[in-house]
């Protein structure tokens, strides 16, 4: 899945200087994701990477601050299609169901952007997840902007 394999990509350049398409095709090969050339640059491309100055005096490649952003809502979004994610509010608790076996990681993907979301708390069963909003206002918006936009 591509966005698995986004993640990979965020975790391995997180964790080590990547100078080129070539040693991040080799990781991402390593770690169980037969690619080519062409789809690590997509990849790239769509994830928004940039060069950077590595301390070992060459360059690496980077998620610029703009582009974390662009990049988890990005993965949330493709995330929330795979799941065939479905969305609702009462009050002020929006309740997502998905695919069997997949609320918990929505869950977590959602948690990981609750400040930008405005969400004050989730929870998480195998197709279900209950996030508790400051107003229903806030659900309703919420509701709104995961159908719209993400999905």
């Amino acid at each position: 899945m591509k966005s698995q394999r986004h993640e990979k990509i965020l975790q391995i350049i997180g964790s080590r200087d990547v100078e080129t398409q070539e040693a991040l095709s080799a990781l991402l090969r390593e770690a169980g994701f037969p690619v080519t050339q062409a789809t690590v640059s997509r990849d790239i491309r769509e994830l928004r990477l940039i060069k950077v100055p590595a301390e070992s005096g060459g360059s690496k490649y980077a998620l610029s601050a703009h582009s974390r952003e662009e990049a988890a809502q990005s993965r949330l979004a493709s995330f929330l299609r795979e799941v065939e994610a479905r969305f609702d509010y009462a009050g002020n608790t929006v309740v997502i169901r998905c695919s069997p076996g997949t609320a918990p990681a929505v869950c977590s993907m959602l948690d990981r952007q609750s400040a930008e979301l405005k969400i004050v708390g989730s929870i998480a069963g195998d197709d279900t997840i209950f996030i508790l909003m400051k107003s229903e206002r806030e659900a309703q918006r919420l509701c709104a902007q995961l159908s719209g936009r993400f999905v």
